[in-house]
């Protein structure tokens, strides 16, 4: 057995990430070691690699990465539920201190993986556990979104806005989305209603879309004046806002006379403190669900990644030229 394997390092903050041989990792009491065929990127990772997610508590040099497809290799004491040779996916390293995905091998704890969706390939299972469990944690954790409802997704064309408008459409939801003129075909390919924030403002489309009346759940999956903007275009009394990036100043004073609720998101907190892990199985599993029922894809970038391009599909990521989530392969497709 080789003991070693590949894995992609980010040494020190702006530097270009090594790949480097390190040690394989053998699974713990409640581990799974996992052969990775695939790493998604998500914005957080580049911002741990130039050093700027202080909340993500992931000093350097570490092995970077979130999110992952692959396949069991190995048990640890204490795993049920898991048996080598099955296929899984999971947001499962890569901030507090622990391996991160970018890697041929990874041991992560059982509770933060599920199988995968049999509909999907590697390369978007991948691309699915950080965005989907951020929309659910949002619409159905804090919202309980159902049908009835008017729910207005910010930035629907985004890793979580698009899997959020599948995900409140799925439980019955009329749903609309902003975002730019470029994305409104692809907003409504998923079945939400387009809307052109540079072109229409939010006074002006919330009494296009709801009389007047406000949304009853406005998600803003892209911060800064965004939540600003979800904040008068949520519904009286019983509106409520969410936000996996409200991490700025804001006035209060919108959402306070309408009386409406605000409830930040954020899906770190599992990994970083252990408490909740099984939840984020549990996430998992209902994702697989949505997806091997139709109800649910994903759109990853074409562009072939493999672990030598990472600083590549990591500039990518950064800069926002992805036509879909960024995924690295580590076993071709």
């Amino acid at each position: 057995m080789n003991h070693t394997m590949l894995a992609a390092i980010a040494e020190s903050a702006h530097a270009p990430l090594a790949v480097r041989h390190i040690a394989r990792p053998v699974p713990g009491k409640g581990q799974v070691l996992i052969r990775v065929h695939a790493a998604g990127v998500n914005p957080l990772d580049t911002k741990i690699a130039t050093g700027a997610a202080a909340h993500a508590c992931q000093a350097l040099p570490a092995v970077l990465g979130l999110d992952l497809a692959g396949t069991v290799i190995e048990r640890g004491e204490a795993v049920e539920g898991f048996i080598p040779g099955q296929e899984v996916f999971g947001m499962a390293g890569g901030i507090g201190g622990t391996q991160g995905t970018l890697a041929e091998y990874i041991a992560v704890d059982a509770r933060l993986v599920a199988l995968k969706p049999h509909r999907l390939e590697m390369r978007e299972a991948a691309a699915l556990p950080l965005v989907f469990i951020t929309a659910w944690e949002g619409l159905v954790d804090r919202a309980n979104v159902r049908g009835g409802q008017r729910v207005l997704i910010h930035g629907g064309a985004g890793g979580v806005g698009q899997v959020a408008v599948q995900l409140a459409k799925a439980r019955g939801a009329e749903v609309y989305a902003t975002g730019s003129a470029t994305s409104l075909d692809f907003i409504r390919s998923l079945g939400a209603t387009a809307i052109d924030y540079q072109a229409q403002s939010v006074d002006d489309y919330v009494q296009q879309h709801t009389a007047g009346e406000g949304f009853d759940i406005v998600y803003d999956t892209v911060g800064g004046s965004t939540l600003d903007a979800a904040f008068k275009a949520v519904k009286p009394y019983i509106g409520h806002v969410l936000s996996c990036l409200g991490w700025g100043q804001h006035s209060l004073a919108p959402l306070s006379f309408k009386s409406a609720t605000y409830s930040g998101v954020f899906t770190l907190t599992p990994l970083l403190t252990g408490a909740g892990r099984e939840h984020h199985g549990a996430i998992l599993r209902e994702a697989a669900a949505l997806a091997n029922a139709g109800k649910l894809k994903i759109r990853i970038d074409q562009q072939p990644f493999g672990l030598n391009d990472v600083n590549e599909a990591f500039r990518q990521v950064a800069e926002g030229r992805g036509k879909g989530k960024t995924v690295v392969h580590l076993v071709s497709p």
